[in-house]
């Protein structure tokens, strides 16, 4: 397989946007997130990422398909359920690069793809001047019926990157899990990462 990472600014990567969502609804239908995903919602959803200044989207290629992605966008230009824990914490979203997503198809996974994306996304965070990273991560029960009993959470390759978890620091998203008839609230929590100076 020849492999390779890309970054790419804002609208530079709309013409990958059909492969993106396909990616984000296959990836996000495994637990823990469970997504019932919807492809003009995702046009959307990337489209919010495109018009952001500052925002990246770091690609993984298998020759010329797109297999997996990982977004970043400036705090101060995200939705009111990100920035508002930070807010009331006494953060400034100013001085975060938030992560949107990281989403990878299996048969790529632990071939160090995973941390290019988070490399990619720390290197624009230094770019743009801004001192922490930060992502939010969804919280399911230990005992959620669709938990795989091999599922390994994937904390301790977070704290590896020097991310710290802040369950003080909460929001909710909803969507439509798989066997939900409508959409619902998620808790989520967030880790951050201070950037060196």
């Amino acid at each position: 397989m020849a492999l390779i990472v890309k970054s790419f600014s804002g609208s530079d990567a709309t013409p990958f946007f059909d492969d993106l969502a396909r990616l984000r609804i296959t990836v996000f239908r495994e637990f823990p997130y469970l997504y019932d995903g919807d492809a003009t919602y995702e046009q959307a959803y990337l489209a919010t990422y495109a018009r952001s200044e500052g925002s990246v989207f770091v690609l993984a290629f298998d020759d010329d398909a797109v297999v997996g992605a990982a977004t970043a966008t400036p705090m101060a230009t995200e939705t009111d359920e990100v920035k508002a824990p930070f807010l009331a914490s006494g953060r400034d979203p100013r001085d975060f690069l938030y992560f949107g997503e990281s989403v990878l198809l299996p048969t790529y996974r632990g071939q160090g793809i995973g941390l290019a994306f988070f490399e990619g996304r720390e290197r624009q965070a230094r770019t743009l001047g801004l001192s922490h990273c930060t992502f939010c991560a969804v919280e399911r029960p230990a005992d959620h019926p669709r938990r795989p009993q091999d599922y390994v959470p994937l904390n301790s390759f977070w704290q590896k990157r020097g991310y710290t978890h802040h369950p003080e620091l909460r929001t909710t998203f909803s969507w439509r899990d798989l066997d939900e008839d409508r959409e619902s609230p998620k808790p989520l929590s967030f880790w951050i990462k201070s950037m060196p100076a």
